[in-house]
């Protein structure tokens, strides 16, 4: 990435220019990935719920997020470092009602707030060690009487794998995760299943579980595949998908170690790794050329004339 030239921030002294601020601000916080598959995976909770009955009670659905939600609020006092946001939250919890289903309503909350705490508990070189996803479904087949994945519930309509691909492919591709997805589906060679490609573009291809480097992403898929599909037509076992996921989770140390390369991270108004948040400090003593753009609380003012003067 081509350093800027030194720049200077100046505080817009008009309304006009305040509103401008705002208004960036806000168009640039859309731009965060977390917000596309919030509203897809949305999108196939409700269709799934109302055309192939996915069998989810209202009830566990409310209670999955309330449990999600308040861990995730928990969670902020254990690194009160870190930006506020139940976005993440919101996307393990989607993730767990369309995945996890069980005969009774302790299963999802339980599930909820194990998936969220392992963000906080379980972490390696300042990333979480598990999908949350995937450790809260793992936690509640293993530990909670009376839960299933039900992959069959996708059933082999083409339709709706078309639309977990459309939607899935928005998603990574927002998040630069698509090689991921893509040599995940080219190793397993199965492609029928709705579950499958769900699990291809909404859970391996998380950026912040997933190894950093292009190299390492495909090292990482092709092993996933690898294990899944044995787990699955060696052993005969059910949910190799999630039980390789898992499994093969410590290997993305050993791909960040061989392969180095910038950590994903969320930016303060958007998805992109690549962004360079300036702080209020450093803000006073740079300049930039060009509009008006926000670095968290302060605003730059990208203008030669007041530069020049």
């Amino acid at each position: 990435m081509d350093e800027l030239p030194a720049p200077t921030i100046s505080i817009p002294a008009s309304s006009g220019s305040t509103w401008r601020c705002v208004a960036s601000s806000f168009f640039s916080s859309l731009t965060d990935p977390r917000l596309f598959q919030i509203f897809a995976l949305g999108i196939l909770l409700s269709a799934g719920a109302y055309f192939r009955d996915f069998s989810i009670r209202p009830a566990q659905v409310l209670l999955t997020f309330a449990a999600g939600l308040a861990m995730q609020r928990g969670c902020w006092r254990l690194d009160p470092s870190k930006r506020p946001s139940y976005r993440s939250a919101i996307i393990t919890c989607l993730s767990l009602t369309l995945l996890l289903r069980a005969d009774n309503l302790f299963a999802h909350p339980c599930a909820a707030a194990a998936a969220i705490l392992s963000k906080s508990t379980f972490r390696f070189e300042e990333k979480h060690f598990f999908n949350p996803g995937t450790f809260g479904v793992v936690f509640a087949i293993v530990f909670l009487p009376g839960t299933w994945v039900s992959p069959g519930q996708w059933g082999q309509d083409f339709a709706i794998a078309g639309w977990v691909v459309m939607l899935g492919i928005l998603v990574t591709q927002r998040a630069r995760r698509a090689d991921i997805s893509w040599t995940f589906l080219g190793f397993y060679h199965q492609l029928e299943s709705g579950a499958l490609l769900l699990f291809a573009f909404f859970m391996i291809s998380d950026p912040m579980t997933g190894p950093n480097a292009r190299r390492g992403r495909i090292a990482h898929a092709a092993i996933v595949a690898a294990l899944a599909y044995a787990w699955q037509f060696g052993l005969y076992r059910t949910n190799g998908l999630i039980w390789a996921l898992f499994l093969t989770a410590p290997a993305v140390g050993l791909w960040d170690a061989l392969w180095p390369a910038r950590k994903f991270e969320w930016s303060q108004n958007g998805g992109s790794d690549e962004s360079v948040p300036v702080s209020k400090p450093e803000a006073r003593d740079v300049s930039v050329h060009g509009d008006v753009s926000v670095h968290g609380d302060v605003s730059v003012r990208r203008d030669n004339a007041l530069h020049a003067a």
